[in-house]
């Protein structure tokens, strides 16, 4: 048996008072979850603190805190692992535990999954809408498109991704990770009636799936790997290049202005970024009124980015140089991508694969090497 110190965040709205911490030693063994160490406090020391848990074993997402300032599932951390990070961290060993964020504090470290996380899953019509007319006896779906949604149904609902979303803070209103990662599911499903109308409203929404920043915080804090970032990027790649959707929020025509810059100068130049996403992808974008009251209501932000050195004005209105042989190898990536070769080819079809699914067949036959002789991979591949 080891000690372990848990510095648990106490808060009850309805008493009034303010937050405040609360510590206590636990005598377990270092395998042990930190849920298991908090349910001895609760049973021994204090019953009134709150946290809510299931199943135990990772799978209901209900024990979702932040552990060190980390997303996790209590169930799932270990004391020793824990502690060992808030020493690793200057935090002196102790286990600091605390209720996940952007949703409002029920008690302690319950947080009401209902007044966000839900809310935000309803947003998204969390339910398959059949094809007409349905088959008398069942669908038939190939594997590839089953294999290609199993990363998103993985999800358990824990709420660990919404509570770290960064756009989330600075915007309540976005529809946040989980909800879009579950939109996926969906749009994914070859099943599914509504994949235009889903993702046009995932596109206009201003709130929707142009509102997040590629933080890679959710990615990081998903205990079931999701992906709910990479979800979102896919839920783009199908909207704007296989139903040609141009959203009102100008994502469309900034992931254009992006690559097309890129392809031009073989690094993005960001002055012409903006003009280009409002006032359309020519050097003239910048003519257009919607991108001169961009860039009139952006001055604010360059001017202070040129007195800090983080911009130089000539390379902000010249943009950056590459030598013309590395340009050149830019310009034939991108020749060989879109299918503009000499032969004129088509695009190769893009392949929309979330998962690598490797195993053995029960029946199958060792390799001469000693290896099972039927081993598969379904590669994620966006080309």
């Amino acid at each position: 048996m080891a000690e372990f110190k848990l510095r648990l965040r106490r808060y009850d709205p309805e008493s009034g008072e303010a937050p405040y911490w609360d510590e206590h030693t636990v005598e377990l063994e270092g395998h042990r979850s930190v849920l298991e160490g908090i349910l001895q406090v609760k049973g021994s020391e204090d019953g009134s603190i709150g946290i809510r848990c299931s199943c135990r074993a990772a799978i209901c997402g209900s024990c979702g805190v932040r552990i060190n300032g980390e997303p996790a599932l209590a169930c799932n951390t270990h004391l020793d692992r824990a502690q060992q990070a808030a020493e690793a961290t200057g935090g002196g060993g102790v286990i600091v535990v605390e209720p996940m964020g952007n949703m409002p504090v029920i008690k302690d470290l319950i947080v009401d999954m209902d007044a966000v996380h839900w809310k935000k899953i309803r947003r998204v019509t969390p339910w398959l809408i059949n094809k007409q007319p349905v088959p008398e006896r069942e669908y038939l779906v190939d594997r590839e498109s089953m294999v290609d949604i199993t990363q998103t149904m993985a999800c358990i609902q824990c709420g660990a991704c919404v509570s770290d979303c960064l756009s989330m803070e600075v915007d309540p209103g976005f529809i946040g990770p989980a909800a879009l990662a579950k939109a996926y599911r969906f749009v994914g499903d070859p099943r599914d009636d509504r994949h235009g109308e889903r993702l046009n409203a995932l596109s206009q929404d201003p709130e929707g799936i142009f509102d997040c920043t590629h933080c890679f915080k959710c990615v990081q804090a998903c205990p079931k790997e999701v992906n709910p970032m990479g979800q979102i990027m896919r839920l783009r790649r199908v909207a704007t290049s296989d139903f040609g959707i141009v959203d009102h929020n100008n994502g469309e025509r900034h992931e254009k202005a992006f690559t097309n810059l890129v392809r031009d100068y073989g690094l993005l130049h960001e002055a012409e970024l903006l003009p280009r996403s409002y006032g359309g992808d020519s050097w003239f974008g910048k003519f257009h009124p919607a991108a001169g009251k961009e860039l009139l209501s952006s001055l604010p932000a360059i001017m202070k980015a040129v007195l800090r050195g983080k911009v130089s004005p000539r390379k902000a209105l010249l943009g950056h140089k590459l030598p013309s042989r590395d340009l050149k190898a830019v310009q034939s990536i991108y020749r060989q991508v879109e299918g503009k070769g000499a032969k004129k080819e088509a695009p190769p079809k893009r392949h929309e694969l979330n998962l690598y699914v490797t195993g053995y067949d029960e029946d199958s036959e060792p390799s001469p090497n000693g290896d099972a002789g039927d081993s598969g991979a379904d590669q994620k591949e966006a080309s």
